[in-house]
């Protein structure tokens, strides 16, 4: 209250008291699309923003700069004297900003640039002598309300949702020197970024007492550490007080720092195309909000929210890259490639062991089981995933970056990680065994934390197949032939015993019709309880490719649902046996014994679509339709109501969206290639999404039995799955699901193929393009002769060389022009 009423007592000087003549001195700068009112009488703010035609700041302390030493605020908005303001070309200087006491002077120059579209602000600040503040604002951003804008997406990828601010003084703190405030109903868009060289620059929102929008910026030579709490001093958000950061010391001397403000047009930027047969409002919202909100800061990247009480973030989780497919923001890419790295070296065991969990506090922590980074072993027993899920997110962004440098410099990390849990076959029938024997023990080993999964768990299994796939083809990439070939010989000894029957050690279970969760040391059988992601991932990891099977485990899942009437999967379709999990998960269904956790939504998704694509969809629409009533804002979702549940918002309530874009759409982002696999079903022909892939916008469209890859040069249409890639006047087409390029072509002006047939006898495939075009087919018959076949008529006899390439020069431009090789 004391700190309010300062502030209050601030405002109420510096507007009311002030004289009239220097009220009077205003200066108005403006871009094309942003315009601010200077306020430099006895005080210096920006008391007016526009942005696009909307006034986002309108009052005397909307824009200012200030510190706060030992509870009381000095500011720009009092100051000793009356600063001068210069003019010269598009550079607008204002000096003698002077505020502090007679112990403390700060001198402060603004000087604004107007530099196109953009209006670059450099603030020079001179501190009289070294202090110690609680806070430095350079400067504080007071937008009208907190809905002025939605959003603020941080330049790692993460999210400042304002939805989640909901009540007074709600207050979050992140590292990042960039922010993009977004409002989707104006469609306007406002970046700020920080630029500080050499220094560190940290950022936070708060919700202020009037319900306006605070945004300050502060800079500092080491980073700023959170305040709460203490002894740990890791928590982000804080609730009823807005000091989310520790006290620094503020150097004496000229610091500098320019701030750039421009504005951008949130669907050009944010938007996703055209989507047919579902509400594309909702698609983009649920990939725009609730996909990033376990970004927690830049270098903390999870699944669950910020907004979280304890603030955890769980490393056993594999899908966390697979996110930034759905979220199609390179910042996100980019940033998550900051956090692996911070993970790799924090959160790796000098064994290979890895932590599986991070959080604010301790509190989750097996006691005396977590390190000075706040990483940890979790109280309910030590959750294996953790270490096959570290390689596959590596794995995954790999794909999504194609950074093979980045990717070499974790090979040592993946192939630690990896070596530890293979270790943990002791019976050498090429499945692990976890830490805990049996069930009796109550302990967990896998996500499903309070159910007492023990000894040879298929949920773990399952997770390690797919990273050891994953990884195999990176070591076949990276040259180290020896490790490629004993991760995929270990990947295929776990499939064989994954598959087994239980009566002769492996996890199908003949009688239920599923793949069981998990065996005890003494053979006893537990998880006959059709868990579900342990099935949905034995067939969207490729572990079960039985058709009978999974014919049984998707009919059997979907004729309870229809009988349930639910509108997502559950973890388990009946009940685990009493004894298999903590006493409260009893009488069924209660949390993880049987409620539904929408975080398995991307492998639900993959599971059906390949199998039933509006089985697929069905569920795609359901959780467009459950965000149109609640926000998604919720940790799960209760059976017998279907109602949400926890206080923890889980970014993993967006995997069936993101599955919407792999497993339906076909959007498959890979190391050296746009591979594109649909789905679809009917309703959906026609969507055209923009999709951002390596630096170049990329407009996909997906018809029936027709889809198209196109960037601005080079287009290619196929009558099913393909890859594409380019580079400058050079496009390559990869057939089918093929690592190796099919087909080259070099053009210097815009090129559109279609693709006909692609047999080993005939290739065909029709251009249209103004000048002529040079091919190289690839993968034929090496040293063959082949007929090249111009509009229906022959050309040439042409000979493919000793490695099986045929090379075309010179063929002529033209629309639609029918192209043949055949031998």
């Amino acid at each position: 209250m004391f700190l309010k009423a300062v502030y209050a007592a601030l405002i109420y000087c510096c507007v009311t008291l002030a004289p009239s003549v220097a009220m009077d001195k205003v200066y108005t700068i403006s871009s094309p699309k942003i315009t601010m009112t200077l306020d430099y009488g006895n005080m210096a703010s920006i008391t007016s923003l526009v942005v696009n035609g909307q006034k986002v700041i309108s009052s005397a302390y909307g824009i200012y700069t200030s510190v706060r030493i030992n509870g009381v605020v000095y500011s720009s908005l009092r100051l000793k004297t009356v600063p001068a303001l210069i003019k010269t070309g598009n550079t607008i200087k204002l000096t003698g900003i002077t505020y502090g006491d007679k112990n403390l002077s700060i001198k402060e120059n603004w000087i604004f640039t107007i530099a196109g579209k953009e209006i670059k602000w450099n603030l020079e600040r001179t501190c009289s002598k070294p202090v110690v503040v609680e806070e430095s604002a350079l400067p504080v951003f007071n937008f009208d309300s907190i809905n002025t804008w939605e959003g603020a997406y941080q330049g790692y990828g993460g999210l400042a949702w304002f939805y989640l601010f909901n009540e007074k003084l709600c207050t979050y703190g992140v590292h990042t020197r960039s922010s993009d405030f977004w409002n989707s109903k104006t469609g306007n868009g406002l970046n700020i970024t920080v630029n500080a060289a050499g220094k560190n620059v940290a950022m936070k929102y708060s919700r202020t007492n009037d319900d306006k929008l605070a945004y300050t910026v502060s800079v500092s030579g080491k980073e700023l550490a959170p305040k709460m709490d203490s002894g740990t001093n890791r928590r982000r958000f804080i609730r009823g007080r807005t000091d989310v950061w520790a006290p620094f010391t503020m150097p004496a001397g000229i610091s500098s720092q320019t701030i750039t403000l421009s504005y951008f047009d949130f669907n050009e930027k944010y938007g996703r195309g055209t989507i047919k047969g579902l509400d594309g409002k909702k698609v983009n919202a649920v990939l725009n909000t609730i996909a990033r909100i376990g970004v927690i800061d830049s270098l903390h990247f999870g699944g669950n929210s910020w907004h979280t009480p304890y603030g955890p973030i769980c490393l056993h989780e594999q899908y966390i890259a697979q996110l930034g497919l759905g979220i199609n923001d390179p910042k996100y890419l980019a940033g998550y490639q900051s956090c692996l790295d911070f993970y790799c070296s924090h959160a790796i065991k000098p064994g290979g062991r890895v932590y599986p969990r991070w959080a604010y506090t301790n509190e989750d922590a097996m006691p005396g089981k977590f390190n000075q980074y706040g990483f940890y072993e979790a109280q309910w027993g030590i959750l294996m995933d953790s270490n096959p899920d570290l390689v596959t997110n590596i794995a995954e962004l790999y794909d999504m970056t194609g950074d093979k440098a980045w990717v070499k410099s974790h090979q040592l990390d993946c192939e630690k990680a990896l070596d530890w849990i293979l270790k943990r076959d002791g019976n050498h029938n090429g499945l692990v065994e976890m830490t805990n024997d049996n069930s009796a023990e109550k302990k967990s080993s896998d996500w499903i934390d309070i159910i007492w999964a023990s000894y040879e768990n298929a949920f773990v299994n399952a997770k390690l197949y797919h990273a050891l796939v994953k990884w195999a083809a990176i070591e076949h990439q990276l040259n180290n032939r020896p490790k490629a070939k004993y991760y995929a010989d270990f990947a295929a000894k776990l499939k064989e015993s994954f598959n087994k029957p239980t009566s002769e050690g492996g996890f199908w279970d003949e009688e239920k019709g599923c793949y069981i969760h998990w065996r005890d040391k003494d053979e006893t059988i537990h998880g006959t309880n059709m868990v579900t992601p342990v099935n949905f991932m034995a067939i969207a990891y490729g572990i079960c490719d039985d058709g009978v099977r999974k014919k049984i485990i998707l009919n059997s899942i979907e004729t309870q649902m229809e009988k349930e009437k639910l509108f997502f999967w559950p973890l388990a379709m009946t009940s685990y046996a009493p004894g298999e999990g903590k006493e409260w998960q009893f009488p069924f269904p209660s949390y993880e014994n049987g409620d539904l956790f929408l975080s398995w939504g991307s492998v639900g998704v993959a599971a059906y679509a390949a199998y039933n694509p509006a089985l697929a969809l069905k569920y795609v629409k359901n959780v467009l339709d459950q965000y149109g009533k609640d926000g998604l804002a919720f940790q799960r979702y209760g059976r017998l109501k279907q109602d949400g549940l926890g206080d923890d918002i889980l970014s993993g309530n967006s995997l069936s969206i993101v599955g919407l874009y792999q497993a339906i759409y076909g959007i498959n982002p890979l190391y050296n290639r746009f591979y594109l696999d649909p789905h679809i079903t009917s309703e959906l022909a026609g969507t055209v999404l923009k999709y951002n892939f390596r630096g170049k916008k990329l407009d996909i469209s997906l018809g029936n039995n027709n889809y198209s890859v196109a960037d601005k040069m080079f287009k290619v249409t196929a009558p099913s799955n393909f890859g594409f890639y380019t580079t400058k006047n050079r496009l390559s087409y990869f057939n089918g699901n093929s690592p190796d390029v099919s087909l080259q072509a070099a053009s210097v002006q815009h090129l559109a193929i279609t693709i006909g047939n692609w047999a080993a006898d005939k290739i065909e495939w029709q251009q249209s393009a103004t000048r002529p075009v040079s091919y190289v087919v690839h993968q034929l018959k090496p040293n063959s002769s082949y007929s090249l076949m111009i509009d229906g008529k022959l050309v040439k006899k042409i000979k493919s060389d000793p490695t099986g390439n045929l090379i075309l020069t010179n063929i002529p431009g033209g629309s639609n022009r029918r192209i043949a090789i055949q031998i």
